[in-house]
């Protein structure tokens, strides 16, 4: 019998099948984002075209979930990621069957690709709506924590997957590019996985139906009418984040530690397994810290030391001192991810959650897409190659104190009814 308190507790039947798909999801994200840099250089990509491809992965992605997220609560949360999970199918297959740039360059742009092994698509938005409806608010962060932590651990399991078959496929006679291909059909299928999952939820998951704004409700397009401006304050500096962290995504973190110290498949698989573990336990101490310091406190003074740790991991003279560092960083980088969603969820008003979510998810994908490609420019050269980890590092740190600055007085409801 589960024990009182746990998750699971506060969990409906539509909370556990959102966990389910979360699993699969940021499983086939892990199990794709190790090898998908080296597909690419596989198909004879140079390094710029990899980073072009990758960035415009994100901005396509940018158009498609924008929409959908922000659409989602008029035409039905369950049919948005049921489609979003076709496209993550369909963008799969159709990296198996061709090596023309072009086609690629649309399959990514149009369908769901994860290069950075987190998320894209319009499913952490939605989903993000549809789990803060169904738990009281002082336990939002909670269940945020674990379903962040969730999500880690599938990302983790399925980079080590994704590295480990394609080193037993090559090692059983497969040439690297047949070994990569097994992978993405492994990530086609899970998107067929995912849409059967979301087909299952309830009508529960739906948002309510509201009153048409008055002539007095302030406007604002995308769904938000009260929370217009502070959303956008949100977004810019999440872009800005997203936008540092973009230079160091998973397949770029993965393609830099292959040219710098020889890795091999299955050595990256085994360190992004325990990068993401590491990432997803952090969250669930991330809940305790903002029960006692408040959310905005937690994600800036728990983000600040993981961006200086990121700074020091070119300058480490061996592979596995450079990985200490790398698991270092991830030990403590995630803990603002749930109270970053939480915070989000609770400044608005419920019926603007699915477009708040989706807003500041785009803002951030938007800030991400910019930067694989400049990424990608630093890696072809050799001089520059451990300049992405600065530059990230440096630009992460501006982001932590705009942050505090502007939001250190915007408390949520539930602290700011705390005794």
């Amino acid at each position: 019998m589960m024990r009182e308190g746990t998750v699971v507790t506060y969990l409906t039947a539509d909370g556990r099948i959102l966990f389910a798909a979360r699993i699969v999801r940021m499983f086939g994200y892990g199990f794709l984002a190790v090898v998908l840099a080296l597909y690419l250089a596989a198909l004879g990509l140079d390094e710029w075209r990899i980073g072009l491809l990758l960035t415009l992965t994100l901005v396509g992605d940018t158009a498609v979930s924008l929409w959908m997220s922000t659409h989602a609560d008029r035409y039905g949360r369950r049919t948005m990621l049921a489609v979003g999970s076709l496209l993550l199918l369909g963008a799969g297959l159709v990296f198996i069957g061709t090596d023309r740039f072009v086609v690629l360059l649309a399959a990514a742009t149009i369908g769901v690709i994860s290069p950075s092994g987190y998320e894209v698509g319009p499913f952490l938005a939605i989903e993000q709506a549809a789990l803060s409806q169904a738990v009281p608010g002082e336990r939002r962060t909670h269940v945020f924590a674990w379903y962040n932590l969730a999500g880690s651990v599938a990302t983790a399991v399925g980079s080590l997957a994704g590295g480990g078959i394609a080193w037993l496929g090559q090692a059983g006679g497969l040439t690297p590019l047949e070994s990569y291909r097994v992978v993405l059909a492994g990530y086609a299928a899970l998107g067929g996985v995912m849409a059967w999952l979301f087909w299952r939820l309830s009508p529960s998951v739906e948002v309510a139906p509201t009153p048409r704004p008055s002539q007095t409700t302030p406007r604002f397009r995308f769904g938000l009418h009260h929370s217009g401006g502070v959303i956008l304050r949100l977004s810019g500096l999440f872009a800005l984040d997203a936008f540092g962290g973009g230079f160091v995504i998973q397949s770029m973190l993965a393609y830099w530690f292959h040219l710098r110290f020889g890795a091999a498949e299955a050595t990256l698989g085994a360190i992004f397994f325990g990068a993401n573990l590491l990432a997803g336990v952090s969250a669930l101490m991330a809940s305790r810290i903002a029960a006692r310091f408040g959310l905005v406190n937690t994600m800036v003074f728990t983000h600040l030391p993981s961006n200086v740790l990121l700074m020091l991991v070119p300058l480490m003279p061996t592979l596995p001192l450079a990985i200490l560092v790398l698991l270092l960083r991830f030990s403590i980088s995630q803990m603002d991810v749930p109270t970053r969603q939480s915070y989000t969820m609770a400044i608005v008003r419920p019926e603007e959650r699915s477009a708040a979510a989706g807003i500041t998810g785009t803002a951030r994908t938007v800030g991400a897409a910019c930067a694989p490609v400049c990424a990608g420019l630093l890696l072809g050269a050799p001089a520059l190659m451990s300049g992405p980890f600065f530059v990230a590092g440096g630009l992460k740190i501006l982001y932590d104190l705009l942050l505090l600055r502007s939001f250190r007085r915007v408390t949520p409801p539930e602290e700011s009814t705390s005794p």
